[in-house]
């Protein structure tokens, strides 16, 4: 059976927009994924880590938008999705079809990094510890998984999420559920922090007092990080 994003693959963004979302991103969706990016970047330069000997898989990474802002950070970049047209534009990254949703198509312990933005509330939720369980298998001891997600407690964001097409099967989960099924799958938390406070006009000028408000569970997305084991890759000395 043809999966549901190979066939919105070609109408993607155009299923996405949203007034209000649009409003908050100024009509420019890039916003979120460099929201993400900086995100990322944050966290491994406060734990003093360098990316650059590290290797980077993002699940489900769509049409490669985090992929293509993030993979030179790192020395290899990957990516995997369950649709093979949504991921058909994305160039100079290696990437891999997951036949089976809650599989992930690489080897034992290949990834320092591991992503996964706003893929679980499209995960049947009585299947996201097999794919947590896949995660924590292809990364390596010390490697860490960063599960970014939207933030129900958000009204704004559950809103939106309500007349997005694409999200037509959302079932969206709280940063505690989030945090639980990365437990139960033998991650250790290193850290909770939601984000998303200000719209892109505002962001320009505000966007260095949004740390303050991280653990305040307002922001439209939240990202939690857990590592496997206690020892952190590529930490500088």
């Amino acid at each position: 059976m043809e999966p549901e994003f190979d066939r919105l693959a070609s109408s993607y963004e155009q299923l996405l927009q949203d007034p209000v979302r649009d409003r908050f991103c100024g009509g420019e969706s890039l916003f979120f994924h460099i929201r993400k990016r900086d995100l990322v970047r944050a966290f491994f330069r406060r734990r003093q880590i360098s990316t650059s000997a590290l290797h980077y898989l993002d699940v489900g990474c769509g049409k490669g938008e985090l992929l293509s802002l993030l993979g030179a950070d790192f020395k290899h970049a990957a990516g995997c999705d369950v649709s093979a047209d949504m991921m058909r534009g994305i160039t100079g990254v290696e990437t891999r079809v997951q036949t089976d949703p809650t599989r992930v198509p690489f080897g034992d312990a290949a990834f320092d990094f591991v992503t996964a933005v706003c893929v679980y509330h499209h995960v049947p939720v009585d299947s996201r510890r097999a794919l947590t369980a896949e995660i924590v298998r292809v990364l390596r001891p010390g490697g860490i998984f960063c599960m970014i997600e939207h933030n129900p407690l958000n009204p704004v964001t559950r809103g939106i999420v309500s007349r997005t097409p694409v999200d037509a099967d959302a079932i969206l989960l709280r940063a505690k559920e989030a945090d639980q099924t990365m437990a139960a799958s033998g991650l250790r938390r290193l850290k909770l922090e939601y984000f998303l406070y200000f719209p892109q006009f505002a962001y320009r000028y505000l966007g260095g007092l949004e740390p303050l408000f991280a653990g305040l569970p307002l922001g439209g997305q939240y990202a939690v990080y857990g590592s496997k084991g206690a020892q952190s890759p590529g930490r500088q000395s």
